[in-house]
């Protein structure tokens, strides 16, 4: 679906996202721009990846709340400054605020990942657990600053925010200035609108495409609606878009200038990650992943060259775990297996002979010698194994089956 692509919102302008970038000369990183030979061969043209995970931080949001925050007038910089995130906006006020010598009180989601919390923490934030999604915890955050006289800040809803992510935009057309497309993850839409009003401005033939969650994707209803559209129970294990409501502020953006927005299955997300550790040695969370699923969902025809966004890296080692397990099953890369077996001494070995034989490698075995399914004589395993891929995976059951196993799932 495309939309118009008519002059920029005059609420945030070129200038703006220009004044940000000086603002932010020695305080956010001019990040990498890296080439991936294999994304560039699966789409077909040069693919470069905007390592925005390397940032301060380990995400674009420094520049957003520097830039919003450091434009406070003195007697607001007093009264402190409150903000509410999943993670990645949270370490951006905290060491914004610690940077400028103002206080920050920060609300998480209660699930919110411990390494983000602690993080914040240790920026120098207060930190307070609300609600089970961003939307709860923003409404938490702009009671207390209504209670306190704390100044919100906003994680995409406000021009300066949207003004400091723009600098990515520029960033991009300085290190490749001959992009032809950039793919960017949209949450609440601050980061895509930036790029957004920072690029068309200065190269209108670029195309720009979102990218959202299938599960928490609420710009393509808003979109076709004309006007925000809030979406029921936001579900993708990318925390750092899911936001169930696009801000009032980058929609009337997004809509004028971001060419498409597409969405991307938690699979393809699973799958994104693990591309860009094994493949491009970087650590992304999903949501910085989502740009590398949408090509690995396949784009058609797309011209180069191609930038995507890799947003942040600021990934829980648990939820990474199960991704990255997640993202090789989706690949025919890991494959669990039950089976019965007569229960003796001996067989146990043997069927770990076959599988050695096949060339998997055993990486968890569960094994039930009593339950009411079975009868006395036998057993039931239940085996995880890494796989080479989908071929590999039909060869070790064919191996299992021609050993005389019976194999139930």
């Amino acid at each position: 679906m495309s939309y118009s692509t008519a002059a920029p919102s005059p609420t945030v302008t070129l200038d703006d996202v220009r004044g940000a970038q000086k603002m932010l000369s020695g305080v956010a990183r001019v990040t990498a721009m890296e080439g991936s030979r294999h994304l560039s061969q699966l789409v077909g043209a040069p693919v470069h990846l905007k390592c925005e995970n390397l940032q301060r931080t380990g995400s674009f949001k420094l520049r957003g709340a520097y830039v919003r925050i450091a434009g406070l007038l003195p007697e607001e910089r007093a009264a402190g400054v409150v903000a509410a995130s999943a993670g990645n906006h949270a370490q951006g006020v905290a060491l914004a605020s610690a940077l400028l010598g103002v206080h920050a009180t920060v609300f998480m989601p209660k699930g919110a990942p411990l390494p983000k919390i602690s993080a914040t923490q240790d920026y120098g934030a207060e930190v307070r657990l609300h609600g089970q999604v961003v939307d709860e915890t923003l409404a938490a955050a702009q009671e207390y600053a209504a209670g306190t006289g704390a100044v919100f800040i906003h994680p995409f809803d406000h021009p300066d925010v949207i003004a400091g992510q723009g600098t990515v935009g520029l960033e991009i057309l300085e290190q490749c200035p001959e992009v032809r497309t950039i793919l960017v993850g949209i949450g609440g839409g601050g980061l895509a609108a930036g790029i957004a009003v920072a690029v068309k401005a200065l190269r209108p033939d670029v195309r720009i495409i979102g990218v959202q969650a299938e599960g928490s994707a609420a710009y393509p209803p808003s979109l076709a609606a004309g006007r925000p559209v809030p979406i029921e129970n936001p579900d993708t294990m990318a925390d750092g878009i899911k936001v169930g409501r696009p801000g009032e502020v980058p929609f009337g953006i997004i809509r004028e200038l971001v060419d498409e927005v597409r969405t991307v299955t938690e699979d393809q997300l699973s799958a994104a990650l693990l591309l860009c550790l094994e493949r491009a040695k970087l650590v992304v969370e999903p949501a910085g992943a989502s740009p590398v699923a949408a090509l690995l969902s396949g784009l058609g025809d797309i011209d180069g060259p191609v930038v995507a966004v890799l947003s942040g890296g600021n990934v829980d080692p648990v939820l990474l775990q199960r991704v990255l397990r997640h993202g090789m099953a989706a690949q025919g890369r890991y494959l669990a297996v039950r089976l019965r077996l007569t229960d003796r001494p001996g067989v146990l070995a043997t069927l770990l002979g076959v599988l050695s034989a096949a060339d998997a490698n055993v990486l968890d075995v569960s094994h039930v010698r009593t339950d009411p399914r079975l009868r006395i004589t036998e057993a039931e395993v239940e085996l995880h194994l890494e796989t080479k891929g989908p071929a590999h995976c039909a060869e070790v059951g064919r191996a299992l089956r021609d050993a005389g196993y019976t194999v139930i799932d």
